[in-house]
């Protein structure tokens, strides 16, 4: 099997995934700055999801795949795992949802924080967990890898790509719901000094 060496080509790697974990984290927060607590929790149906309940997915998803990055780095690594153009794969297929995929019941929605504010400071911590983690381990990421669901064996490297990508998908979700024709729209009155009362 082919073993990746070599400072460079690591360096290269850290430098893009740390690019795309920031890109898409700028994403999500410009999704919800500035929703209201109706606009936050509205479900375009009962099956679906809200902006909140994309918020604590994503959320979950990003501190449980860093843990079990970390417990996977604590064993000893083997050959280089059979994850070759995975990269692309998942750079070219996450983000989108043109195909809709039902994922492992611990990481659905529940209601876990049901306060946006508290769950956004929970992603941001859990956002900056990665970050911090991808800038400073010193570990080929590529020699160690697990299984995901529906794309298979991914390397620690390639899981890094996927919480940035899966991030950028959820906000596609997001602004699918905001589109949604009965999403609540708030209306800015302004009272005049004139009008104490804001009659019409």
């Amino acid at each position: 099997m082919r073993v990746i060496t070599g400072w460079r080509m690591e360096k290269l790697e850290r430098e893009r995934a740390l690019r795309y974990l920031a890109q898409s984290r700028e994403m999500l927060i410009q999704a919800v700055v500035g929703l209201s607590p109706t606009q936050q929790s509205f479900r375009p149906a009962p099956d679906r999801w809200s902006v909140a309940d994309c918020v604590e997915h994503v959320t979950v998803v990003e501190s449980n795949i860093l843990k079990a990055i970390h417990r996977n780095l604590q064993q000893p690594p083997g050959d280089k795992p059979d994850t070759n153009g995975k990269d692309q794969v998942i750079l070219d297929n996450v983000p989108g949802r043109a195909t809709r995929v039902k994922g492992p019941q611990a990481v659905m929605p529940n209601g876990r924080r049901p306060d946006l504010d508290e769950c956004l400071r929970q992603f941001h911590a859990a956002r900056q967990s990665t970050i911090g983690f991808t800038e400073a381990t010193q570990a080929n990421l590529r020699a160690w890898a697990f299984n995901h669901p529906f794309l298979g064996l991914l390397d620690c490297y390639q899981w890094l790509l996927f919480l940035a990508t899966h991030c950028e998908r959820h906000v596609h979700q997001m602004e699918e719901v905001k589109s949604h024709p009965a999403f609540p729209r708030t209306i800015d009155i302004k009272l005049s000094r004139e009008d104490p009362c804001g009659k019409l």
